[in-house]
């Protein structure tokens, strides 16, 4: 009996200490950060790129993701994630582009703002998002080896992560794997793996062809309601990517109710629905784990990714699948 005791002590222990260190994406340390605003300039094509880098004060190199705004956005944009990914020891550097920023609709009447949005919404500005992608990393690698510079040695840049939201998905997909109907690949192969909020098909040809051979871990984050009045892109686009993309480390999660302005900071004057507090959380829970996953090869995170766990941070009508 009493060697029966033992082990059902030991077991009971063995099952607390499982309890106090299973894994939680939304855990967070007591992480001093901060944040810093800098410029990359790009002498090759005259342009300036604005970027804010959120950074852990502990100077140690750590994994970093990349953010690309949305339509009419800027570098201050994404602070919920961008915060949440930093306490948990990442670096986040969130990217402004010049073109298809704040300045589109900045000064401009009500009136003009739509029209210039859309005029903005182009391939010439898609170009110029995908060529920022590069000059920036070219930039955090010269940085990361400057010695009085702030972000010397604290960049593990064979761990990096791309993301973004709406124009900021077609940026990250496009540097992440997704072949254009014509001209040569834009994919940027410092890029170990790509989450896109609000993600689209390509307007024409086929979708398979588009992201039937991208080869890193993607995820996907869209909405039942995800409806954009730029470009008219609807909910049955941004649902035409994952079932193109080839398995191995993809997953998409659809939102029940959510619409395109549910990735964001707060609503926007077109939005019907309020907005709903789960959201910001379901997002911030699967996008960390799967940074985890992938970037720090955490194996707890990969298991928590590919169990049933990740409902237990989702609404009933959500809906979420892997391949």
């Amino acid at each position: 009996m009493r060697i029966l005791s033992i082990i059902a002590l030991w077991w009971v222990g063995v099952a607390s200490l499982q309890a106090q260190t299973a894994y939680d994406p939304l855990a967070v340390e007591k992480i001093k950060s901060e944040h810093k605003d800098m410029t990359v300039k790009d002498e090759k094509r005259s342009r300036e790129v604005p970027i804010r880098v959120h950074f852990p004060k502990e100077k140690t190199a750590a994994p970093v993701v990349l953010f690309s705004h949305g339509l009419g956005g800027s570098r201050e944009n994404g602070e919920y994630y961008a915060n949440h990914l930093t306490a948990r020891g990442y670096i986040v550097v969130m990217l402004q582009h010049p073109g298809s920023d704040e300045s589109v609709w900045k000064g401009a009447g009500l009136g003009q703002r739509m029209a210039a949005m859309e005029k903005a919404a182009s391939g010439e500005n898609l170009l110029l998002r995908i060529g920022d992608v590069s000059v920036v990393l070219d930039q955090l690698e010269v940085w990361n080896k400057e010695k009085d510079h702030p972000l010397n040695g604290r960049l593990d840049l064979k761990r990096v992560g791309m993301s973004g939201h709406s124009f900021g998905a077609v940026t990250t997909q496009a540097v992440s794997g997704q072949v254009a109907p014509i001209g040569k690949s834009t994919t940027e192969p410092r890029i170990k793996a790509a989450l896109a909020m609000s993600p689209s098909a390509p307007r024409v040809g086929d979708p398979k062809k588009a992201f039937g051979e991208v080869k890193i871990p993607w995820m996907l984050l869209t909405g039942t309601k995800d409806d954009s009045p730029i470009g008219k892109i609807d909910v049955k686009s941004r649902l035409l990517v994952y079932p193109a993309l080839p398995p191995g480390g993809k997953y998409e999660l659809v939102l029940d109710k959510a619409e395109h302005s549910a990735f964001s900071e707060r609503g926007s004057p077109l939005s019907k629905e309020k907005q709903n507090p789960n959201h910001h959380k379901a997002i911030l829970a699967v996008s960390t784990a799967f940074w985890d996953a992938y970037l720090r090869e955490d194996i707890a995170a990969r298991k928590w990714l590919d169990s049933d766990e990740v409902k237990k941070v989702l609404e009933k009508d959500d809906t979420w699948q892997r391949k």
